[in-house]
């Protein structure tokens, strides 16, 4: 990964929102952090017990949320607004969505307990890393798709309409639409 020129004129938040290398330290990425976190232990707080109310924070945090979309607390995230749920999605508990570029989930989708979803990629040079520099890769959830409990899936994946992904698995790459596809990293096994 590349280092920020320090000769572009771009903020930080528009280097990260165009996918170039950005300072994740920057602090006007450090108030919407902080406004999503206060978003994210608001609808922990009333989630289960005030659905109605947790739905109102979700539209608040989120980019978008599809109609009869259920999101279990606690949900993660680093800004929320890069987050667009489909229709009638179900996701359990601990959704870990990091949002440093855009998550896109379609309708119908399942999404078991304890799921990761990692946008966020880290040069693995010493110094730009500890220079706080980040860049990021989107992920997209097709219809239909089921993630079983623990899932991974890693920066810039695609996993296609009707696709379902076993348990722990950890998905480093593509996947087809109407597959099954199993372990770490995740591999197809069958097809529906």
């Amino acid at each position: 990964m590349d280092a920020v020129p320090d000769a572009d004129p771009r903020s930080q938040r528009e280097r990260m929102l165009a996918g170039d290398p950005y300072i994740a330290r920057d602090p006007e990425l450090a108030a919407e952090n902080t406004r999503a976190l206060a978003l994210v232990a608001r609808f922990g707080a009333v989630g289960l017990r005030d659905r109605e109310e947790g739905r109102r924070i979700l539209a608040e945090l989120l980019g978008s949320i599809g109609e009869g979309t259920v999101i279990r607390p606690p949900l993660y995230c680093d800004y929320g607004y890069q987050i667009h749920v489909g229709a009638h999605v179900f996701v359990n508990f601990g959704l870990v969505a990091l949002d440093v570029a855009t998550i896109t989930i379609g309708d119908d989708v399942q999404i078991g307990p304890n799921v990761q979803l990692l946008t966020p990629t880290h040069p693995v040079e010493p110094e730009p890393r500890r220079a706080r520099i980040e860049a990021a890769r989107p992920i997209t959830i097709g219809d239909n798709v089921w993630l079983g409990g623990g899932v991974i899936v890693l920066p810039g994946v695609s996993i296609g309409e009707d696709t379902v992904v076993g348990a722990g698995a950890v998905v480093t790459r593509d996947l087809p639409a109407g597959v099954v596809a199993v372990g770490n990293p995740a591999r197809v096994v069958r097809s529906l």
